[in-house]
């Protein structure tokens, strides 16, 4: 049985040999899950540098097919997502039997110059969220004066077209709701399930991620809309509230049975 298990733990590194080769960020294998005996690789990185120079940390865990894109505080003055973005990855270090077949693409701090600065937009002035190349969108100051025009949603561009997710999770303040671009209502009302947030179709945005993602390429994108004072609690006191929510988009279509408390 032990040489068994040496000779499997040899196959399934050698698997991954491409995925490290020529790597420079840091990639781990978190030990042993469940009956199954499977290594979960975890993937930390700096996907890139902000306006300010801040690193944008990027944390991919598993490498199954299925993935899904989280990402928090694309607009600085929303910081409660971030928050909950560090304790999900806690959760899945925890729980890796949920990456089973999946990855998870974790972004916590979009936009760290606007958090620094407790501003909307990052430090030029722009909205990223409204900064994406989009068939609704419009050029102006506020959104840029052409897509992409800053270094943060190039960043989240480029993790999306990278990675290819099924869906993205994108956790904003503070309008107490569920929206959805895209063909995303179905998971919307699985997550609306599990949190006291209603479903609210607040409309496609110009230039927004939504609008990018969700209807011109048919991701299923939720923006995940929290309470105004969200940002006040603390991380276990958000992953009661809205944990659940996070471990179904990820589980998605299959439905959990409350499980992150």
């Amino acid at each position: 049985m032990y040489i068994k298990r040496r000779i499997i733990i040899i196959l399934y590194l050698l698997s991954f040999s491409l995925f490290i080769a020529g790597c420079s960020e840091s990639v781990k294998f978190w030990p042993f899950s469940g009956a199954s005996k499977t290594l979960i690789p975890v993937e930390k990185f700096v996907a890139g540098k902000s306006v300010e120079n801040r690193p944008i940390e990027c944390t991919i865990l598993g490498i199954g097919e299925d993935t899904t894109f989280i990402l928090a505080t694309i607009h600085g003055d929303e910081p409660a997502g971030t928050k909950l973005v560090y304790k999900l990855s806690e959760y899945l270090h925890e729980k890796p039997n949920l990456l089973q077949g999946r990855k998870v693409i974790l972004l916590p701090v979009a936009n760290p110059d606007g958090m620094a600065h407790k501003t909307r937009e990052n430090i030029r002035g722009i909205d990223l969220n409204r900064n994406f190349f989009t068939k609704n969108r419009v050029n102006n100051t506020n959104h840029g004066v052409f897509a992409l025009s800053e270094p943060e949603s190039q960043i989240i561009e480029k993790l999306i077209r990278k990675y290819e997710p099924n869906r993205i999770i994108s956790i904003h303040q503070p309008f107490a709701c569920i929206d959805y671009d895209g063909p995303g209502k179905e998971l919307a009302n699985m997550l609306a399930e599990l949190t006291d947030l209603p479903v609210e179709k607040l409309g496609a945005r110009s230039g927004s991620l939504g609008s990018f993602t969700g209807v011109d390429l048919g991701i299923p994108t939720i923006t995940l809309e929290l309470k105004p004072y969200d940002h006040f609690l603390s991380r276990q006191t958000l992953w009661h509230r809205y944990g659940d929510s996070l471990i179904q988009a990820i589980t998605y279509p299959e439905p959990i049975q409350r499980m992150s408390k």
